[in-house]
């Protein structure tokens, strides 16, 4: 890896311009037009525009902010939203999985929408993400070279969710426009496609702000935009079984299931001198799950199959991927959790796995 110290894919001078006020953030859809006005006819526009009863009282409005064509629209997060703690954790808990994923590059994303809009880190993020790489240039300066590459990358993501039924709430225009719902939305699709290991806030939703220029004047209103729903739908786990009951209304049967799994498991892995505590924390990485299943089939796991010291998120999966394998050589259903649920400290995933086990082999000695 070169030695070159982090860096910020956009680094750019401090400024106090209009990119500080309350128009002057809205990410639009349709690329800015300036035309030369009369200060203080924009200056009564962009007061009148925002005369309405959710927008903040105080608003710094910079002349040029006003400057939309006739029907042009552009939209913003309603900064009470911005407050929001949940808001602010959803940008974290996605600004600290981006970094993560993308630490071997080298690269610090500070500010999503100032970051990701040229298509620079979201091409580095999915070649990472989904083990490929994209046929764009390395580097682009020019807006069309920018759109250009990001019209390429968003339609490798278009490739990876529309199988999936998922609504696509994105495009080239609104994430090169820094429209930070969209870009959002795109994050935390990706997030859900790759069983990031990360926790969403659940619920997060934020109040927008439309402004569109219709007979020479601005008008605004407000919509509400659902950024994530429950950990459970957005992962896809939507029957309900006998667990989720558990875990809803039944905390003290629950600790009897959990009780029998470990004297369950520990029967067999104590042969090794194996003995598990935490149900939760201890299969995580695989490595209990795939000894356990070669201890109830009575065979040898060979060393080279799984990783016995995993390093990292991708060896835990693999490892838990294995253990899915033996279970369906061993006449078992594929299991309902996913072996990015196991990892990720699911416990309901776990206990599913474990009980099944524990379905079929309960009688083995």
């Amino acid at each position: 890896m070169s030695s070159a110290p982090p860096r910020s894919p956009t680094p750019r001078a401090p400024k106090m311009k209009k990119d500080e006020s309350f128009l002057g953030k809205l990410g639009g859809t349709l690329a800015r037009k300036k035309k030369t006005r009369e200060v203080t006819d924009l200056q009564e526009e962009g007061k009148s525009a925002i005369n309405s009863p959710m927008a903040p009282a105080l608003m710094d409005i910079h002349p040029e902010d006003t400057q939309l064509e006739e029907n042009e629209e552009r939209t913003m997060i309603d900064p009470t939203s911005r407050e929001d703690p949940k808001f602010k954790e959803l940008i974290k808990v996605l600004l600290d999985w981006i970094n993560d994923v993308l630490a071997e590059e080298r690269i610090i994303v500070k500010q999503l929408e100032e970051d990701l809009y040229d298509g620079q880190v979201l091409q580095k993020l999915l070649e990472k993400l989904g083990h490929c790489k994209l046929n764009v240039a390395e580097v682009t300066q020019s807006e069309i070279g920018q759109k250009q590459k990001l019209q390429t990358v968003l339609e490798a993501v278009q490739d990876l969710l529309r199988p999936h039924g998922w609504p696509l709430r994105w495009n080239v225009d609104s994430i090169h426009g820094k429209n930070l719902v969209s870009i959002l939305h795109l994050l935390v699709s990706l997030a859900m496609h790759f069983r990031a290991p990360i926790h969403l806030p659940e619920h997060v939703t934020v109040q927008v702000v439309v402004v569109r220029k219709r007979e020479g004047l601005l008008h605004s209103s407000h919509v509400s935009e659902e950024l994530t729903t429950t950990t459970e739908i957005m992962m896809g786990r939507f029957e309900r079984d006998a667990f989720d009951t558990l875990f809803d209304h039944a905390p003290d049967k629950l600790n009897l299931v959990k009780k029998s799994l470990i004297t369950f498991v520990n029967k067999h892995l104590n042969k090794l001198n194996l003995e598990v505590t935490d149900l939760e924390t201890q299969f995580a990485d695989g490595v209990y799950l795939v000894l356990l299943l070669g201890l109830l089939e009575d065979y040898f796991v060979p060393l080279h199959n799984f990783y016995l010291t995993p390093d990292g998120f991708d060896q835990k999966v693999h490892n838990v991927a294995f253990a899915f394998e033996l279970m369906l050589d061993g006449g078992l259903k594929k299991p309902k959790a996913r072996p990015e649920d196991v990892v990720n400290l699911d416990l309901k995933s776990t206990l599913r796995v474990l009980y099944t086990l524990f379905t079929k082999y309960k009688d083995v000695e």
